[in-house]
């Protein structure tokens, strides 16, 4: 009898009520639609491998963009934060966890007393230990820390979708920083041409070949020119103070000298759409969350059901202390006890209810995040392929504006056209190679963010190895 009361306790112990977890179906297609409409001719860039793993940005082949990143991950502030985060959700595992082992404690006291009339006081020694364990028949507490580890893992994932955004938002930026360099270096070459330009004409205005207002027209257009260049600081200045700010230094700490905007613009290969399921980490933190409040439907349910808790204390309880561990002064007890609930106006249906929307909730928010992720690539294919298009056009009208600009000063120079042909076409020549740095710059930040929208060489696995 005893031994099978023993087996069927044991049977109960591994009962665990509310339903296990299954992944929901999300709503994926068979590719993407940029790729698979990509007009003829069009075909999309691809690196020489994968993403790196972790360290995407290094497919840029910077160096001063590597160091940057790596600050990032160690000193960004926000990055910190979501990491305390990730800590203290890992802490609550381990609280939960600890409630399913027997909890033993120890006391030891003493207490005088001195009965009515009595001439002396008498002095009673006690030293006990106890024990009590929540059996958890129904898996309450299992489900708890269920419901705690796939919390932790969720925290997990918003860290690493933290410092993926971090990563991402340092690359667009010091991108736009180059593009700025760039820009100032163009402005400069323009006002070094436009002085010379002045020049030029003020020398035809002395020798009578050339008419006042043709001197006028130069000095207005280096003076513009001079206004841009000043102009072009401005936006260099926030960009580096926003990249300061991302690696967790001062603005004031940080001087990042000029440099080249990349002129290659590597793009990773985006894979299947169900592949963002395993890479990135938001969907990954989404998909944490409904096995989180899965969980504690489980928690909910149990509380229908009878709560068993064990109890034991052994210790010796008597007087004088030198004798107070002898067999004679022994005591002891073993209990069981359970609670049971009969009346609760309805409370832990409500309960129920609750934790089952919190979840169909839970599930939306995860099919949701599925479909943002799908059109975040499909945005920055389109951009990548549209923008190579535009780079192509725009690269054509640098060199006809190029072309037109020294025929209209051969023009000038023979007398046959006035100067405000000339600032006609420098003006067409500046705004065509103004836009195609644009053009360059919007697609490396096109690039940077479509590696960040699948994933930026993460994987769910990660989740596990945590």
């Amino acid at each position: 009898m005893k031994q099978t009361a023993l087996i069927a306790l044991l049977l109960l112990a591994g009962c665990t009520v509310g339903p296990d977890y299954r992944r929901p179906d999300a709503p994926t297609g068979a590719g993407f639609k940029e790729i698979a409409e990509a007009p003829p001719g069009w075909k999309l860039g691809t690196p020489g491998d994968a993403i790196p793993k972790g360290a995407w940005w290094t497919i840029y082949h910077d160096p001063v963009l590597d160091g940057l990143e790596r600050e990032v991950a160690l000193s960004n502030q926000n990055i910190k934060s979501f990491e305390a985060q990730y800590r203290q959700a890992r802490a609550i595992v381990d609280v939960a966890r600890a409630q399913e082992y027997p909890t033993v404690g120890v006391t030891a006291g003493a207490t005088q007393s001195r009965a009515s009339g009595g001439r002396g006081a008498h002095t009673q020694y006690a030293a006990e230990g106890t024990l009590t364990w929540d059996l958890d028949l129904w898996g309450r507490i299992r489900r708890q820390v269920e419901s705690d580890q796939a919390s932790a893992e969720l925290s997990a994932a918003d860290l690493a979708n933290a410092t993926l955004s971090a990563q991402e938002t340092l690359a667009n930026d010091y991108f736009q920083l180059r593009g700025q360099d760039a820009l100032t270096r163009l402005l400069a070459d323009t006002v070094k041409a436009d002085q010379e330009a002045l020049r030029i004409t003020q020398n035809q205005y002395d020798a009578g070949t050339a008419a006042p207002s043709d001197v006028a027209a130069a000095r207005t257009q280096l003076a513009g020119a001079q206004a841009q260049l000043i102009a072009a600081g401005v936006q260099r200045q926030q960009f580096e103070h926003a990249i300061a700010v991302l690696t967790g230094v001062p603005p004031s700490a940080l001087t990042l000298p000029p440099g080249a905007l990349a002129t290659d613009v590597p793009v990773a290969p985006p894979g299947l759409p169900s592949a963002l399921l395993e890479r990135r980490p938001d969907i990954a933190a989404a998909e944490r969350a409904m096995a989180e409040q899965n969980a504690l439907i489980g928690v909910a349910v149990a509380a229908y059901y009878p709560d068993l808790s064990l109890s034991a204390d052994y210790g010796f309880t008597g007087s004088p202390i030198g004798k107070l561990f002898q067999a004679a002064n022994r005591t002891w007890s073993l209990g069981a006890n359970a609670t049971e609930t009969l009346f609760d106006g309805g409370s832990r249906s409500a309960a129920v209810r609750q934790a089952e929307a919190a979840y169909d909730g839970s599930v939306a928010t995860y099919r949701q995040t599925v479909l943002t992720a799908f059109q975040q690539v499909e945005d920055e294919l389109s951009d990548l392929r549209i923008l190579q298009q535009q780079a192509g056009a725009e690269a054509e009208a640098v060199r006809a504006a190029q072309q037109s600009l020294e025929i209209v000063l051969n023009e000038y120079r023979a007398g046959t056209v006035a100067y405000t042909a000339v600032v006609t076409a420098q003006t067409a020549l500046l705004g065509n190679q103004q836009t195609a740095l644009t053009v360059q710059q919007n697609r490396l930040v096109a690039s940077s963010t479509l590696i960040a929208a699948l994933g930026g060489g993460w994987s769910r696995e990660d989740l596990a190895a945590r």
